[in-house]
């Protein structure tokens, strides 16, 4: 099993669609449905890699991503979003404090 580039409570960049938001949590795997996928991921990345739940930055959705299409955010800007108490107990320089452990 491959151990997850990102943690929780980091503030990614999706490479693809320039959004940013914060990791609320990871699956070490693909988790979703056969039918997610073959909808939604278009590009096909991998199943094995780790996935994440990230909280998008100014919109009131999750996306579930890929890790190869993730990058650090290091703009240093604070994710907006209405579920952050949820997930989000503070913040830190190197991104936020999760209330949540990994699954």
């Amino acid at each position: 099993m491959q151990s997850a580039k990102f943690s929780l409570g980091q503030v990614v960049l999706h490479r693809n669609y320039g959004y940013r938001g914060v990791v609320v949590d990871v699956d070490p795997n693909y988790h979703g449905t056969e039918d997610w996928y073959e909808e939604v991921a278009v590009s096909r990345p991998s199943r094995e890699l780790p996935w994440y739940h990230v909280l998008v930055d100014e919109h009131e959705h999750e996306t579930y991503v890929a890790e190869e299409h993730l990058e650090i955010d290091d703009s240093g800007q604070p994710v907006v979003h209405p579920d952050m108490d949820v997930f989000i107990s503070g913040d830190s320089p190197a991104g936020y404090s999760s209330r949540h452990t990994f699954n």
